[in-house]
């Protein structure tokens, strides 16, 4: 149970997170379409997705299959967005940025924790060190997974962006086939052999 929340704690934090910082950019750029639907809260409940967030990572888990999930996508309408594709760019950076934001904040933090006294402070310390040490794991993943250059993740969206429009609009017809793509290479050496190291250098120089 304490290893269940050590992780769970900050995957569900984080994820959500991610979710209400698109929300927020969105909405100083002119798009209040989160906020009117009442997005715009840390509450984790208005952002479960029933199949992404439990349905799929429980038949993962049980097969003993890579655990992937999602939370509801945070609404925006991108046509009511200020500066055109360049706000589209800025709000779907926000995610990934706000994770990696959070795990360069957990690992100075669990730094900070190396200089109580663990005997004094065991109870608090330890577990908070184990679960500030899951945090920058979790985010460092879930930032370089979404900066991916694949629709329908944040990447694909910067991309999708920064494109001249001709060739955005054939990127853009790729995005119906994007889960599938994207399972296909989360089940492939694709992660073992270039994600996989990215993620596990990051999360070592943080560390």
């Amino acid at each position: 149970m304490l290893e269940l929340s050590i992780w769970a704690v900050p995957t569900i934090f984080s994820i959500v997170a991610h979710e209400v910082m698109h929300g927020v950019v969105a909405r100083r750029l002119g798009d209040d379409t989160a906020e009117r639907a009442g997005r715009l809260t840390l509450n984790p409940i208005s952002h479960v997705d029933p199949f992404g967030t439990v349905i799929l990572p429980a038949l993962l888990l049980f097969f003993h299959m890579p655990v992937f999930g999602w939370a509801k996508p945070v609404p925006v309408d991108f046509r009511r967005l200020r500066n055109g594709r360049t706000g589209m760019v800025m709000v779907a950076a926000a995610g990934p940025l706000t994770n990696l934001t959070l795990a360069v904040v957990s690992a100075i933090l669990a730094r900070r924790l190396l200089y109580l006294d663990p005997q004094t402070w065991r109870a608090i310390v330890v577990p908070l060190f184990y679960m500030l040490r899951a945090s920058v794991i979790i985010n460092v993943v879930l930032a370089i997974f979404n900066l991916l250059p694949l629709l329908p993740l944040d990447g694909g969206r910067v991309l999708a962006g920064l494109l001249p429009l001709p060739m955005a609009v054939k990127f853009a017809r790729l995005e119906p086939y994007g889960i599938l793509i994207l399972f296909v290479l989360l089940y492939s050496t694709f992660f073992e052999r270039l994600i996989g190291p990215i993620i596990n250098t990051v999360t070592r120089m943080l560390l």
